[in-house]
């Protein structure tokens, strides 16, 4: 979608007149294309005294083949601290002792990431003090500019090894549009198999609803991309573009309207012999203030939106067939967390999603699978850009990005959270929002 402002303010004169009347100016995001390597610049890491993930991390970057900084000044592509061994209030000026002299050296769109322990159970203080670095990695996100991300990234004391997945996906131009997030990796639900990174569904079956356009295409393109064989779900009226994408994408379909009474059952005998990958995408607005909704419109948007994804969810697990080291990941909303004027039916529904999401990932991981949501913020699609001038304008200004996101942006996140070796990655909301101004 065409983003005027964006391209005036970098024009040769817009560069000039911009920063001197205050005007945001968003950075082209660098984001992944094919045949790209995934990591191209340097990384410098630092941690703070007693800190405990410095094998693993030193391990994973020569994985990758990060390069090291070639100066004390030169330019880096990612900043990671371990803040793990950070146990009180007063150690937390290590992170203004390692941020300080290197924050400028990050290049555009480049990465942040601070590590650190879940606060709860551990003792009071050190519980305080990690607490605090929730505060610190979204002011910084807000400070960065430049297109620069930031993310803290909660590690379980015995889930050290399960960062690489997360990691990987950080660092890279794949999480363009995720910032300011804070992300939990817990013990693995069940050991992860040795990957390709390049395809990492490599042979796995994944579903996709609301597969026919838009962030569902996307997702389906993604997913697709990275080796998966697709089943692909939308309704019967949008059967023309849904075939469109599925010769595209060498992908099976199914063409039902999830509200269905026999939905369920129907989804469940197409995936007979069981499924890797669901992904909960099929949603609609039906924007009203709440004393001028009609109890059909409420009710009809919450069978999409919610009802009929925890029925579908019910009869793929009282049936098994959602596979060991499964995924379900479900689509939600910034307005599920902030919520938004004139958008209550809708706002609930997707808070309920998370709420889904939180209910089911302890039961998901005792079945070795788990259960994860994306929830976007502005993101370019045809929806938005009906949306009246000065409404899509604050959209894609008020995130610390200053700019719309891509479908390809939620169809990335989604690809990092269904991959297979991201199986410590359960009962998480991540926004893809550019750090939206608005909400936690």
């Amino acid at each position: 979608m065409s983003d005027l402002y964006t391209q005036l303010v970098n024009s040769p004169p817009g560069k000039l007149i911009a920063p001197r009347v205050g005007l945001p100016q968003p950075v082209e995001l660098k984001r992944h294309s094919a045949g790209q390597t995934e990591h191209t610049g340097a990384v410098l890491s630092g941690a703070a005294p007693g800190g405990r993930l410095g094998k693993p991390l030193e391990r994973l970057l020569g994985e990758i083949g990060a390069a090291r900084p070639q100066r004390s000044d030169s330019p880096v592509h990612a900043l990671i601290f371990d803040a793990t061994g950070i146990s009180d209030s007063t150690e937390l000026v290590e992170l203004q002792r390692f941020f300080h002299p290197n924050l400028k050296r990050v290049e555009r769109s480049g990465r942040v990431v601070v590590l650190g322990t879940p606060p709860a159970g551990l003792p009071r203080r050190a519980a305080t003090a990690q607490r605090a670095l929730e505060g610190f990695t979204r002011s910084l996100g807000k400070e960065a500019g430049r297109g620069i991300a930031v993310q803290l990234v909660y590690v379980a004391e015995d889930a050290a090894e399960e960062i690489e997945s997360t990691l990987r996906f950080l660092l890279s131009p794949r999480s363009a549009y995720v910032s300011g997030q804070v992300i939990r990796i817990g013990p693995a639900v069940t050991e992860a198999p040795k990957l390709e990174w390049e395809q990492p569904l490599d042979g796995m079956r994944a579903l996709v609803t609301g597969a026919s356009r838009g962030i569902g295409e996307a997702i389906a393109t993604t997913l697709h991309r990275d080796g998966a064989e697709l089943i692909l779900l939308d309704l019967p009226a949008l059967a023309d573009d849904l075939k469109a994408v599925a010769e595209r994408l060498d992908a099976e379909t199914i063409e039902l309207d999830i509200t269905d009474e026999d939905a369920p059952a129907t989804i469940a005998q197409r995936l007979d012999g069981g499924v890797d990958v669901v992904v909960h995408n099929a949603g609609v607005t039906r924007d009203r203030t709440i004393a001028k909704m009609p109890e059909d419109r409420w009710s009809s948007l919450m069978e999409i939106n919610l009802s009929s994804e925890e029925r579908i969810n019910d009869e793929l697990l009282n049936h098994d067939l959602l596979r060991r080291n499964g995924r379900i990941v479900c689509v939600s909303s910034m307005s599920g967390i902030a919520g938004n004027s004139g958008q209550t039916n809708y706002a609930t529904s997707k808070a309920g999603v998370i709420g889904m999401v939180e209910a089911l990932a302890p039961e998901l991981a005792r079945r070795g699978a788990t259960i994860n949501a994306v929830a976007p913020g502005f993101i370019e699609t045809r929806m938005t850009a009906q949306m009246p001038i000065a409404i899509r304008e604050a959209g894609r200004r008020m995130n610390s990005m200053s700019q719309g996101g891509l479908p390809v942006d939620v169809a990335e996140t989604i690809a990092w959270l269904a991959s297979p070796a991201s199986t410590g990655v359960n009962g998480n909301v991540v926004r893809v929002c550019g750090q939206s101004l608005l909400g936690a």
